[in-house]
């Protein structure tokens, strides 16, 4: 089973040596791979890191939000209250 272009989001930076890996190419690799291979490869799309599949270095970086507050939790946007008025 291979990979689907829905896995591969687009805040994953994704390189092998040294050159940007587009969804196709990884998507016709993938094809080649074994389940255990695979599943190594989910799992780094998760977490990022520098990994070998089949002998080819790949590292992915993934882009994270900065908008998010020190627990990790996205801004809350309150609607204003009725009435209060800003001077």
């Amino acid at each position: 089973m291979a990979l689907k272009k829905q896995s591969i989001r687009s805040k994953h930076h994704i390189t092998s040596e040294g050159k940007t890996v587009s969804k196709d190419v990884l998507i016709t690799r993938s094809k080649d791979w074994n389940e255990i291979q695979e599943n190594l490869f989910r799992k780094m799309l998760k977490q990022g890191g520098t990994f070998k599949v089949a002998g080819v270095k790949y590292k992915i970086e993934i882009e994270e939000r900065n908008d998010l507050d020190s627990n990790r939790q996205a801004p809350i946007n309150l609607p204003p209250i009725p009435g209060e008025r800003s001077f």
